[in-house]
């Protein structure tokens, strides 16, 4: 180790410091003087500080390290040996002669120990006292600085967990120094950027390059709603042998001086949490998803609660009256607080608030208010004591109650709070809760008006299918009609069963291209009309013409349907199809087969001709006749759901209410994404003589 600082260390004042550690640049000799004061044990950094080789020092007189060395003797060296071994212990400075003649002042510690043989031996220790007095000015520097500095020190481990901080810093976080040691700094420090916070510490690790004055926006867990900007200057630490480094700090508090900076980053937030709500709210058409959505995207960034309720009418104009209770119903509600808060914003359903509420207050401006959760408001506005009660003990300080209006019309509201551990909502929370409530009311009315339509066009369909169909001892049947999932809508599939003379059945099958309102209507047209048709006893080619025709007068561009009369007396089938998918049988046998292959051109197209193909079934075969949702869906074209569909079929030997249970089940996705309609008839002959 050098014992001598650089060259220019004299001239510097008594604080200065160097890269290194503490015994890189303070060295320690250790030597040993025997019961005679000779030396007996020349250690480390002993050759540094003396300039004595081992094999020139060992057996010489202690005497010959010390200025005062008249031949082999030095009161000094005496004094210190004796007050060592009788004291115990003794440290003092005196002035050391080193080879070269050099004369300096020193400080040693000795001490004695148990040598060999029972032989005491006493070590002493030696470094030059201008290295020792620059240590104690630095360490009683550092002391200090740790003690009264008004800026955050704060020393950091290789996993940036804190080791060491003071008083200043641990203010400036709200939380004791004690709490601190041993936990992250991204624990304690809630940033706006973590990621940028950690590669920055990362860098000044890999890099060993300080970083000076950056600024961080943060929380702290101490202060978790007061927002801070501080001015964060980082350094490495010096390694010490066998550890890995770690980070030093200084950390200012500049949030006086950073308003401006600190409103920016409000403004940000609200611009991010308002850029979130466009893309989470209304990803459906589900009123109940997209109350969800929103107290999801609000909630705990916004706020430590949120409920979204939707107004129940008493009357059908949906008009506002301020002397009327308010009836709603909560459809989404979270919180991030403990209980009793978790009963408050989720216990109830069905909510009455008595005129002069403060949800009345907000109603009759049409704006968002905030109010203190104090005896006023909870007297104003809850109806039940117990309700009442847990609204006071669940932590929440205020709430914001923002209106829920789209097209002129309240859908409900939504109501958002925070606990006293946070700021009140300032006026721009007040109108940044005004655009949110804006977007999801209108998402909501999209909900509701989807459903309301939606509500029509199951009503009508469900309308036109028939309620029963036409029943005959020779032909068994089993018929399903499944709608397609609220996105796609119902659609146009229908079917019919209409018994005619002489024991003939008559079996139809239709799909109008399309979904909605318009669908449903056309295929109730179409439907009427092939049943009021078929009981004229109409051909099937000249039916399907009919109906064609019929399409065509009524606007209707593109359906299919098939048409197929049995007769049981014969055992014939005759088939008309107009673009529809050919109908399945099954023999006894097992074996299935597509028949009524002539598909035909779709209805309303015009200009064509349609043929009747005729078939004999044998007794106990079974019919197949459906629509192309069952047997083509996303990922699947139409060969493999008809070769799915012929599998199904050929193992249905039971009853036909369980084979079409089985048929549907199996091949129709979770949930449907098309209307589907399957109609198995098993058909018998009529005993006695054939016509």
């Amino acid at each position: 180790m050098a014992s001598e600082p650089p060259g220019d260390a004299r001239d510097r004042s008594p604080l200065w410091s160097e890269p290194g550690t503490l015994l890189q640049h303070v060295p320690v000799a250790v030597f040993g003087l025997d019961h005679d004061d000779r030396v007996c044990y020349w250690g480390p950094g002993a050759h540094d500080l003396f300039g004595y080789d081992a094999d020139e020092i060992l057996r010489r007189p202690g005497a010959a390290l010390f200025a005062d060395a008249a031949g082999d003797v030095s009161a000094s060296c005496a004094r210190m040996a004796e007050r060592g071994r009788v004291d115990g212990y003794w440290r003092g400075r005196l002035t050391a002669r080193g080879k070269d003649g050099e004369v300096f002042d020193s400080g040693f510690r000795v001490f004695p120990v148990d040598g060999a043989e029972g032989r005491s031996v006493l070590m002493g220790l030696a470094s030059r006292s201008e290295e020792l007095d620059r240590v104690k000015t630095n360490l009683a520097f550092l002391d200090a600085l740790f003690q009264t500095c008004p800026i955050g020190l704060v020393m950091l481990d290789e996993d940036f967990r804190y080791i060491h901080l003071n008083q200043a810093l641990a203010d400036m976080d709200g939380m004791p120094v004690e709490d601190h040691l041993g936990r992250r700094a991204d624990e304690v420090m809630i940033m706006a950027d973590a990621a940028a916070w950690r590669a920055a510490l990362h860098t000044v690790t890999e890099s060993g390059r300080p970083l000076v004055g950056m600024p961080v926006s943060l929380r702290t867990a101490g202060h978790p709603g007061r927002d801070q900007v501080r001015s964060v200057s980082l350094f490495p630490l010096s390694q010490a042998v066998g550890t890995r480094p770690g980070v030093g700090g200084l950390v200012v508090d500049v949030t006086d001086r950073e308003e401006a900076l600190l409103e920016a980053e409000a403004g940000r937030r609200r611009l991010a949490l308002l850029d979130r709500a466009a893309s989470r709210i209304g990803t459906t058409l589900d009123v109940d998803v997209t109350a969800r959505e929103l107290v999801d995207t609000v909630v705990p960034e916004f706020a430590d609660g949120a409920v979204v309720e939707v107004v129940e009418w008493l009357d059908e104009d949906e008009r506002f009256d301020p002397a009327l209770p308010l009836l709603t119903r909560r459809i989404a509600a979270t919180t991030t607080l403990p209980p009793p808060a978790d009963d408050v914003v989720g216990g109830l359903e069905h909510v009455t608030y008595p005129p002069g509420s403060a949800i009345h207050d907000m109603l009759r401006t049409g704006r968002p208010i905030c109010a203190a959760v104090d005896e006023d408001f909870v007297a104003r506005t809850v109806v039940l004591e117990e309700r009442a009660r847990l609204l006071t003990e669940s932590g929440l300080a205020c709430i914001l109650i923002a209106p829920l209006i789209a097209r002129g019309t309240v859908q409900g509201i939504t109501l958002f709070g925070r606990s006293a551990a946070r700021p009140a909502f300032t006026e721009d929370d007040l109108g940044l809760a005004a655009e949110l409530g804006s977007r999801a009311a209108l998402c909501l009315d999209n909900a509701r008006l989807y459903s309301r339509v939606q509500d029509i066009a199951l009503t009508l369909q469900r309308a036109l299918l028939p309620s029963a169909t036409a029943t005959s001892p020779y032909v068994r049947m089993a018929h399903r009609y499944v709608p397609g999932s609220r996105i796609t809508e119902v659609g146009g599939d229908w079917y019919d069963v209409v018994a005619l003379p002489g024991e003939r059945v008559a079996l139809v099958v239709g799909d109008v291209m399309g979904h909605g309102v318009p669908a449903a209507a056309a295929m109730g047209r179409l439907r009427i009309t092939a049943k009021a048709l078929a009981r004229h006893d109409r051909a099937p080619d000249d039916l399907m013409g009919d109906l064609d025709a019929c399409a065509q007068e009524s606007g209707i561009e593109l359906a299919t349907c098939l048409y197929l009369v049995y007769d049981p007396t014969t055992g014939r089938a005759r088939i008309a199809s107009a673009g529809h998918p050919p109908p399945l049988l099954r023999h006894p046998d097992g074996r299935v087969e597509a028949i009524g292959d002539v598909l035909g051109v779709p209805l309303g197209v015009g200009g064509f001709a349609y043929l009747t193909t005729e078939r004999v079934l044998p007794d106990g075969a079974t019919l197949a006749l459906y629509t192309d949702g069952l047997v083509e869906a996303r990922g699947r074209d139409i060969e493999t759901g008809l070769a799915a569909l012929r599998e199904e079929l050929a193992s249905a030997t039971g009853p036909l209410e369980a084979a079409a249970d089985r048929i549907l089940g199996n091949l129709l996705p979770d949930p449907p994404t098309d209307d589907t309609v399957l109609l198995l008839a098993r058909v018998h002959r009529t005993p006695g003589p054939q016509v």
